[in-house]
């Protein structure tokens, strides 16, 4: 073990959720006399919530300091040398070093290390177009991003904005814009919005966002970016039509941020994410972690490795690296894909394997649709809901559930991400003992529902 001044130094590469997470649960392991903690994070943030960036872009979030769960002066009172602006610029693996750079005044020095946590994150997918640099495109991934956003809304001399993508964050954002008073449009890829649902979901999506007067383009795809005066965003082109806009914000996505990782020879897997084992450590580096939207984790569903950038999954993270870095036992199992979103009123959710997804890794499966309703149906504001579910046909266990609704749809999805947590099968399902009254759920819950089907479809049901 080397030392500093007779501790150990824990050196954190990032400040958001996975990277402070980490240093705040080293920290509750282990006293300052015992560890030193140096954290450096390239913005001007720590531990902000960058899944609340819409919500404070459209108004529903008042003030950017709300995101923040906990500020540098918080961190630092608790005994965390975080440096703020400094970005890492190279990791030395043999060495045990990073060199970081003052992104102010250009400074750059080296810091030795004990243990190492990457927590990178992620960055926005920005594609290589003509004009995707110009004035007026947006990508939003960290609150100076989303400060930008709003400061360009206020400035826009017309209310016409173009959204890129239809994945979480382009529906998001699609809502914030509508409630600031813009036009929407959404030009999407993809064959329906939401591909991270099946195509026969992601249509009720599509049918819900045009009812809420947003105008969904599919399988389209973007080829330029077109300018006007000053160099100002005008319109997105695709290879069919333009659309006019006075602001355009790229929702297509995030990949993971491992330029530094893979420089530094670390081993990454085939989404681009480290590789890491149960307890975070990166595979074959029994001092360095990884964790939060770098990452590649484990779908409990199909076996393999995949890439889930979410707040959710780069919290537990941290506490799971933190604590192995403190010196204790933590492990982190994997997931099964659950996530939930809206767009205005409309809840979407989805949990486990897409039939694409199931396909892939050559599970059979049945796969069965029902429409229910949010609450009992003669109880006030009993609203539509649509319930996908799959099973694998010759054992009945629960493979994935999809869900698109209106109030109370979204949360539903919890059930089905308990269930595939526990490998139930369709039939252990319907015994579920769920909460019922008029008020909260018909007297079969709907996911229930779509388990009894799917269990008479299964065979030996």
């Amino acid at each position: 073990m080397s030392t500093h001044q007779g501790r150990e130094r824990l050196v954190v590469v990032g400040g958001d959720a996975a990277g402070m997470s980490a240093a705040s649960q080293a920290r509750r392991q282990k006293g300052p006399g015992e560890l030193e903690i140096v954290a450096f994070e390239r913005g001007h943030f720590t531990s902000f919530s960058a899944c609340g960036i819409p919500y404070w872009v459209g108004g529903a979030v008042p003030e950017r300091d709300d995101l923040i769960a906990r500020t540098p002066e918080e961190h630092r009172a608790r005994g965390i040398d975080l440096r703020l602006r400094t970005e890492v610029t190279e990791i030395d693996v043999a060495g045990q070093r990073v060199r970081a750079r003052d992104v102010d005044s250009g400074a750059e020095s080296w810091t030795s290390y004990d243990k190492l946590v990457i927590a990178t994150g992620a960055r926005p997918v920005r594609p290589e177009l003509p004009g995707a640099d110009a004035p007026g495109v947006h990508g939003v991934q960290t609150l100076d991003d989303g400060q930008a956003l709003i400061d360009t809304l206020a400035r826009a001399k017309g209310r016409r904005a173009v959204v890129v993508g239809a994945g979480y964050i382009g529906v998001e954002m699609a809502e914030a814009l509508i409630d600031r008073g813009f036009e929407v449009t959404v030009v999407n890829r993809g064959e329906q919005p939401m591909s991270t649902l099946d195509p026969d979901m992601g249509r009720l999506v599509h049918r819900a966002m045009e009812g809420l007067g947003i105008t969904m383009v599919n399988d389209a795809e973007v080829t330029k970016i077109l300018t006007g005066e000053g160099g100002r965003v005008r319109a997105v082109a695709t290879q069919h039509a333009e659309y006019p806009a006075d602001v355009v914000v790229l929702g297509i996505g995030v990949r993971p941020e491992t330029g530094l990782a893979r420089a530094a020879g670390l081993p990454l897997g085939a989404h681009g994410g480290l590789l890491t084992d149960l307890a975070m450590r990166v595979r074959g580096h029994g001092n360095i972690w990884a964790g939060g939207d770098c990452v590649e984790v484990l779908n409990l569903v199909s076996g393999q490795e995949q890439y889930v950038p979410l707040g959710t999954h780069a919290n537990k993270h941290g506490q799971v690296i933190g604590t192995n870095a403190g010196g204790g036992h933590a492990t982190f199992p994997g997931v099964v894909g659950t996530a939930v979103s809206k767009v205005c009123d409309l809840e979407i959710a989805r949990t486990g394997l897409r039939e694409k997804d199931a396909h892939r890794v050559g599970l059979t499966f049945e796969a069965v649709t029902i429409e229910s309703t949010s609450r009992a149906g003669y109880y006030p504001g009993a609203s539509p809901m649509t319930v996908k579910m799959l099973a694998e046909r010759r054992t009945g266990r629960l493979l994935g559930v999809q869900i698109v609704g209106r109030e109370g749809a979204a949360k539903r999805v919890d059930i089905a991400a308990v269930a595939l947590t526990a490998r139930l099968t369709v039939e252990q399902m319907t015994a579920l003992d769920l909460g019922y009254a008029p008020p909260f759920s018909p007297v079969w819950d709907p996911v229930l529902v779509a388990a009894r089907k799917a269990a008479r479809k299964v065979p030996g049901n």
